[in-house]
Formats: C-alpha cells, sequence, structure tokens
C-alpha cells in the first residue's frame, strides 16, 4: 500500500522537460504510487473506484501538474469532479481524506516576477492558490507549502534539477 499517491496531470508530458524531471525524481522512491492521469484515462473515463482505492491507502497526496489558464488542466478538473464525492470526500459521511496531506506541485511558464503586481499575470502567484487550496481543505486535508517552479519553459537545468531534488529529499522524508 502507498503511503504517498502522487496525481500528475499533464497533457503533454514528453513536451516537458521540467514534468518529466520532477517526475523522475520521484518515481523510485520507495512507497510512492505516480499516477499519471493523461496516460491512465486518456479518454477522460475515469475509474473512481481505483482512484479512491488508492488515496485510501495513501498518508501524503501530491497534485503534479503545470498551471493551465490560471489553474489545474482539464482532466485533473474532470478527477477532482469525479473522484472527491459527496458522502466519500466530504459532506456526511465524506471522511475518507480528512486528515492526509496535500502537497501541490506546479510549474508555470511564466517567471516569478510575471506574477507581480507589476508582471504581465498583473498578480501573485498566491491569488490564483485558493481554489486548489481550498479543495484540499474541503475535504479535510492539511494544505502543505506548495511546490512552485516558475518560468519551467525558460530556466536552466540546474534549476529544475534543484527544484526535483528538493521535492525528493520532501517526499523522501
Amino acid at each position: 500500500m502507498a503511503k504517498i499517491v502522487v496525481l500528475t496531470a499533464h497533457p503533454y508530458p514528453d513536451r516537458s522537460r521540467a514534468h518529466r524531471v520532477l517526475v523522475d525524481a520521484i518515481r523510485d522512491l520507495p512507497d510512492v504510487d505516480v499516477r499519471s492521469l493523461y496516460g491512465r484515462y486518456p479518454d477522460f473515463d475515469i475509474d473512481v473506484a481505483a482512484e479512491q482505492a488508492a488515496l485510501e491507502s495513501a498518508s501524503l497526496v501530491v497534485w503534479l501538474h503545470p498551471i493551465f489558464w490560471y489553474g489545474v488542466p482539464s482532466l485533473l478538473k474532470h478527477w477532482f469532479d469525479q473522484v472527491l464525492t459527496n458522502g466519500w470526500a466530504h459532506g456526511k459521511g465524506g471522511r475518507a481524506l480528512a486528515g492526509k496531506d496535500c502537497l501541490w506541485v506546479v510549474t508555470t511558464g511564466g517567471d516569478g516576477e510575471s506574477y507581480s503586481e507589476k508582471g504581465r499575470h498583473e498578480r501573485p502567484f498566491t491569488d490564483y492558490m485558493p481554489p486548489i487550496e481550498h479543495t484540499a481543505r474541503y475535504c479535510g486535508m492539511k494544505w502543505l507549502e506548495p511546490h512552485v517552479l516558475h518560468g519551467a519553459h525558460k530556466v536552466d537545468d540546474g534549476v529544475i534539477a534543484d527544484a526535483a531534488a528538493r521535492l525528493r529529499a520532501q517526499l523522501a522524508g
């Protein structure tokens, strides 16, 4: 039974060196179940029972994805809708995820400066976190400090390797 379930949601994982490096850095850790949503469900037909069973065995759930239009990729949003159901993840009797840790690992195309009042997005990145954070909290999960890798398209390999090493160290600990 996995203690850490990592849900990766990148529609084009082969095109993203940052995503690949982050996933490769943790794939071989013991008690880690890396679940590529786009690999498992290219038709968006999610096996809800399998996903819920995987989550039940976890003490830590990781959502790893790139930012798409200030949110999660469409399949991860669909996964939220299908898997985090009333009576299971929230609502009356919905305590399956209560007390589990949740770690958000996200990459952005824009650099850190672009997520500022004077930057291209005119807002700090923290302004885009609440929907994800509140999804976890609504399910009774403990929200951990997110890992954010800005400028994933442009940063050098050393920056990506450092982010991957920090993620690995956190999950190994």
